[in-house]
């Protein structure tokens, strides 16, 4: 069909937009990169825009060789691997006991659900509720308290009654247990719905630095979210230059480069880039995922 000049018109207004915005929305985050690779020293004078202007790789050479910044990825991927896991395998396993009309008390548990997404007790009432749990300063204080996820088993569930009746019928004819239809015959089914939250809740898991910073004081298990907060709000990157060991110091003329904009930089890129590679495997799932529980009852 030929176009008419207004259509040609609108469509070009529209692709003009949408790459202005594009650009708005990717170039932060190039332009944090280029700095990254960009001597520290010659990014105070300004002027980095699309390209390094003093090529260096001595930002992520620091990084590396901090074994606190590498101990705080190494606790953000566990985090995320064991958070997200235990994240989807407890809310399926909620939104599913939620879809049986037999469920007494059912209603209730529902109306008590969706008020916890619009109220809850505050920082102060929270911080004591899990010291009591004796969370504090442990690794599960970044993984018990958001274990279930009222959103997401809204989702689940609109996703689990979208299924046939026959399947959980069928199912215990041949005498599978409740377990055995949601391990055996529901979750298999529901792959995109399973990596869509997936993906929300790692990116969720991922990106959080607040809860540690409040719930824990132990370095060791701070995750590197919470430790790049740290150098982009205190001048970490002249203790780290003063602790250096002996053997490093013989390298000190060659790290004059870095400065904590820089190091800040090539943090923030180690931290973001592993997340961002996951997006690409789970992509094809997105519109069928997302679109589930858009209408909800």
């Amino acid at each position: 069909m030929k176009l008419a000049l207004g259509d040609k018109t609108l469509s070009a207004v529209i692709y003009i937009l949408l790459f202005v915005l594009g650009f708005v929305a990717f170039y932060p985050f190039w332009n944090a990169a280029v700095i990254s690779f960009n001597s520290g020293n010659d990014t105070m004078r300004g002027g980095i825009t699309f390209w390094p202007r003093e090529f260096t790789l001595e930002n992520y050479a620091v990084v590396f060789k901090d074994d606190r910044l590498l101990g705080g990825f190494a606790v953000s991927v566990l985090r995320t691997v064991v958070g997200t896991l235990l994240s989807i395998l407890a809310t399926a396993i909620f939104a599913y006991g939620m879809t049986k009309t037999w469920l007494i008390g059912r209603k209730f548990y529902m109306v008590v659900c969706i008020v916890t997404m619009f109220f809850s007790g505050g920082l102060i009432p929270t911080y004591l509720l899990i010291r009591e749990l004796q969370l504090i300063d442990t690794f599960w204080v970044m993984v018990v308290p958001g274990l279930i996820s009222v959103w997401n088993m809204i989702i689940f569930r609109t996703f689990f009654k979208g299924m046939p009746a026959g399947l959980d019928e069928s199912a215990r004819i041949d005498g599978c247990s409740n377990w055995g239809v949601l391990f055996r015959i529901i979750l298999p089914l529901s792959g995109p719905v399973l990596a869509t939250l997936a993906l929300f809740t790692a990116v969720y898991h991922w990106n959080d630095w607040f809860a540690p910073s409040i719930y824990i004081s132990n370095v060791d298990l701070l995750p590197i979210q919470t430790k790049l907060q740290q150098i982009l709000n205190s001048n970490i990157m002249l203790e780290q230059m003063s602790q250096m060991d002996s053997a490093a110091a013989s390298h000190l003329n060659r790290m004059k480069t870095v400065t904590t904009k820089s190091l800040s930089m090539a943090t923030m890129m180690v931290a973001t880039v592993p997340i961002l590679c996951v997006y690409p495997f789970v992509q094809k799932y997105f519109v069928k995922g997302v679109m589930i529980g858009s209408l909800k009852e």
